[in-house]
């Protein structure tokens, strides 16, 4: 089985075992000139020629999995996928066409969707069916697993959890145009935001103060280290994260809750913060459920894909 996992920088190709194990993984550009045209025929061309160096058919193929930054609907259609440079593309029919292999056996998924499929999969949840993971990074992605299936939605939503709207108050702006999203606390670039609002309400000294550009690392590593701008600036982050995924949690009441990304190279320190406030605020018969750093990386991707064919 193929997982195949897109970013707007790389597309992360892996070839699979169908027990889950990992042959080989490549990474290719991923070129988005002319709209995109390239991306598909690419993955194409890869598949092509990692299954003639094995030595294999494509009747030896259980399918293809294919994760990209958007929302997809059940039947494969990508419907403006800005990072790609797409308009509206239906992923199976064009791999079918380009590969002549069928399209039942492809299957597309939003990316985030995706990671959390292969952190249950194979890496910090394995064995847990119903999962919601987090991914904080320059946005906040997530994803939503119910008996070991991907949540989607209708319009292919599912799961959109940065865009949960948690301050009723907020006066900025969201990138998706909303205001109190839980992505404009809880990112990476929300982090800096609230620091720098921190460092402006209060007199507190802090590391931060002196330097020119804040970032979220620097935020993170002075909240380990106790200072107390960055403390206070954690606890506000890991209140309005904490609240969301208990409220989550009411809907779905998963088994474990997995952090990636890469704000959750804060760890241990990161996920007390947000246990503490989720405990507070989840309903009564969720409060003991694990909150977890993601352990496949970058290669949640290419195992979620997988197994969504799986």
């Amino acid at each position: 089985v193929f997982g195949i996992d897109v970013g707007g920088t790389t597309i992360k190709c892996g070839f699979f075992s169908d027990d889950g194990e990992l042959i080989e993984k490549e990474e290719l550009p991923t070129r988005k000139e002319n709209s995109g045209e390239n991306i598909l025929p690419d993955i194409a061309e890869y598949i092509k020629m990692t299954l003639a160096m094995h030595k294999k058919k494509f009747t030896d193929i259980a399918g293809i999995g294919i994760g990209v930054p958007g929302a997809v609907r059940d039947d494969g259609t990508v419907n403006k996928c800005v990072n790609l440079g797409w308009e509206v593309v239906n992923v199976p029919n064009k791999l079918s066409e380009l590969l002549i292999f069928p399209k039942e056996k492809i299957k597309a998924g939003n990316d985030a969707n995706v990671a959390a499929l292969g952190e249950a999969w194979k890496g910090a949840a394995a064995g847990s069916s119903d999962v919601i993971m987090v991914t904080l990074g320059t946005g906040v992605g997530g994803g939503i697993i119910v008996d070991g299936k991907i949540v989607t939605g209708h319009h292919g939503a599912g799961g959109e959890i940065g865009h949960a709207n948690v301050d009723h108050h907020e006066t900025e702006s969201c990138n998706c145009g909303n205001r109190g999203c839980l992505e404009q606390f809880a990112s990476a670039t929300g982090i800096v935001r609230m620091a720098k609002k921190e460092l402006a309400a209060s007199e507190e000294k802090s590391v931060l103060r002196d330097m020119e550009n804040i970032s979220a690392k620097a935020v993170l590593d002075a909240f380990k280290e106790n200072d107390p701008v960055a403390v206070a600036t954690m606890e506000k982050v890991g209140e309005q994260l904490g609240g969301a995924l208990a409220i989550i949690s009411c809907v779905t009441d998963p088994e474990t809750i997995v952090i990636g990304g890469g704000v959750s190279k804060a760890g241990q320190p990161l996920v007390d913060c947000i246990q503490k406030y989720y405990r507070k605020y989840a309903f009564a018969s969720c409060k003991d459920t694990q909150i977890v750093i993601a352990t496949l990386g970058n290669d949640a991707g290419i195992y979620g894909a997988a197994k969504m064919v799986l």
